[in-house]
């Protein structure tokens, strides 16, 4: 079982709520394109499943 997830951000973050800006800072993510990969735990699935209309998860 993979331990990772890997995380793309695919939308910009013009015009998104104040939250969930800070919520991609938290993940690590800045710019459209831009690749994390991040342990898989429960806080790290709570950040993507506020902001998964921005993301694409592996």
């Amino acid at each position: 079982m993979e331990k990772f997830f890997i995380i793309k951000q695919i939308k910009s973050s013009i015009g998104i709520l104040p939250k969930h800006k800070l919520i991609l800072k938290g993940l690590g993510l800045r710019h459209i394109n831009h690749v994390v990969k991040r342990p898989k735990n429960k806080s790290i699935q709570g950040m993507i499943r506020k902001i998964f209309y921005i993301l694409e998860v592996r």
